[in-house]
């Protein structure tokens, strides 16, 4: 079968969470591509754009694919929501001559700002309910879990399918918060630059670095976790730590690090507004297939209590137990 791929991005609205209900907008939006393209309504479809989406694909390109996807997949038969893939609502679309991948993405006010048709792939992966490998903490000293556990309450990430079980950690001062004085500069946080430790044996299998870090208060949503490590464990789990400090990873691809082997500095890169660690486990390596797996550290001191085989939950204070 041909590739068909077409991409239309505009970064305004994305999010770190990947909502699995489909929104009341992206339903409408939906509707409408599927009836306006099995009535081979071009225009239909092109009076859905934004304004920009509109420069980017003009009318004439737009008719182009479409046409062409009539051509080689025909009409549509079915399409089921799948979930979100940061603004973009994926869809399993069945057409006459096979299935696809529909993904669409709508701004805040309804309007389609983008588009992809490509191979559909099965994400359901390897059934991991929680870590088998022993886990340390990937730090040193005490840390403040922000974001952690089952609910929504706790757990902002509960909504994703990758980032289900994640955990965004800082550290606090005595005074309870993350900074020593304004808060104004990274350096003043107390997470800024302390090092991210491997918590078990593994290979790294993916490396981004060279993101810069944001001023405090401001993210940067195009790339979604920043400065990035990847490792892969015996037992093919997917440890995925983000945010790193710009340009101080220490790991590259292929590398297989110990327990306890520096992979770099906290940073605030990506969609992060202060200098923290993301850290979760996934099932796959990429996090646009990947479910997320419920994470265990082995021997913590959890708000000054000992735990073994332990998942930490929302505003507790963590650390490794010494040896």
């Amino acid at each position: 079968m041909k590739n068909i791929l077409c991409l239309v991005l505009f970064l305004t609205g994305f999010t770190t969470a990947y909502a699995q209900t489909e929104k009341p907008a992206n339903k409408t939006v939906g509707d409408n591509f599927e009836k306006f393209f099995n009535a081979d309504d071009v225009q239909g479809i092109f009076d859905m754009y934004s304004p920009a989406t509109a420069v980017a694909l003009p009318l004439p390109k737009t008719t182009e694919f479409i046409k062409g996807l009539r051509a080689q997949m025909g009409k549509i038969s079915k399409r089921e929501f799948v979930g979100y893939t940061n603004s973009y609502a994926t869809y399993k679309t069945t057409f006459e001559k096979g299935i696809l991948a529909l993904r669409l993405s709508v701004d805040n006010e309804g309007k389609v700002n983008g588009m992809f048709a490509g191979p559909y792939v099965d994400n359901s992966g390897p059934k991991l309910e929680r870590n088998t490998t022993k886990l340390s903490l990937p730090f040193k000293g005490e840390w403040f879990v922000v974001w952690g556990g089952d609910t929504k309450e706790q757990n902002y990430h509960v909504e994703s399918r990758a980032q289900k079980n994640a955990f965004d950690l800082l550290i606090k001062g005595q005074t309870g918060k993350s900074f020593k004085t304004d808060g104004k500069t990274n350096e003043d946080f107390y997470a800024f630059g302390q090092p991210i430790l491997a918590p078990s044996a593994g290979e790294v299998v993916l490396v981004v670095d060279g993101v810069k870090d944001n001023k405090p208060g401001k993210m940067n949503p195009i790339y979604v976790p920043g400065n990035t490590v990847v490792i892969k464990t015996a037992a093919n789990e997917y440890l995925f730590f983000a945010h790193f400090k710009q340009n101080t990873i220490k790991v590259k691809q292929g590398d297989v690090v110990k327990t306890g082997t520096t992979l770099g500095l906290c940073g605030n890169s990506g969609n992060s507004s202060e200098p923290h660690l993301h850290f979760h486990i996934q099932n796959l390596e990429d996090m646009t297939e990947a479910t997320g797996v419920k994470s265990y550290f082995d021997n913590i001191v959890v708000s000054g209590q000992p735990k073994t085989d332990y998942s930490p939950v929302q505003n507790e204070l963590i650390r490794n137990k010494e040896k």
